[in-house]
């Protein structure tokens, strides 16, 4: 049983005040700051659905039944290709004469990737992407997909994350060594 015995004079009264007001600031000057960059959060994007009988153009895999993995790509007149994980995704946008014949970059007019944590597609170009963790999608190992660099963070501490890429980043070698298990990028 505490037996203290404390005062509630003026200078309890005095720091109690202070602290109010300096609460009061800091709430103030939040609302002084800049925005945020336009970059720091990859923006949800509403982009169609793969059908059930929608396959990936990489493996061959049907891309409905991964919804937690699901990477989109829009071309200009409306057509989909669908894909079951990243790492698939961006082995296409790396080799679009091979997955993509007769199609080129340009004709993208929209790009998604599914945010791990809240299992909605973000944009592909905006995300932060994990390499090298202990989560594997249904193409084994892949880079895993995140809105903001504190999210990719998060996930690395909890998932043993080698690295963290953004869109520009992300090469070819390095997906072929996630198929072999490498990380080295």
């Amino acid at each position: 049983m505490c037996t203290h015995h404390h005062a509630r004079g003026p200078s309890t009264v005095g720091r109690r005040r202070f602290l109010i007001g300096a609460a009061g600031l800091v709430a103030l000057s939040g609302l002084m700051l800049p925005p945020a960059p336009a970059f720091a959060r990859a923006a949800p994007v509403d982009l169609p659905p793969p059908g059930p009988n929608d396959t990936c153009p990489v493996c061959g895999m049907f891309v409905a039944k991964y919804p937690d993995w699901i990477a989109t790509v829009l071309f200009s007149d409306g057509s989909t290709d669908h894909f079951d994980g990243a790492k698939d995704f961006f082995k296409y946008l790396n080799d679009m004469a091979k997955y993509a014949k007769g199609r080129v970059r340009d004709d993208i007019v929209g790009m998604g990737v599914t945010d791990y944590y809240a299992t909605e597609r973000i944009d592909a170009r905006d995300a932060y992407y994990v390499l090298g963790s202990d989560v594997l999608s249904p193409m084994g190992h892949d880079l895993i997909p995140h809105p903001t660099a504190e999210d990719a963070a998060e996930f690395s501490t909890d998932h043993e994350g080698k690295r963290t890429l953004r869109f520009d980043e992300v090469t070819m070698p390095m997906l072929l060594d996630l198929d072999s298990g490498k990380f080295d990028g």
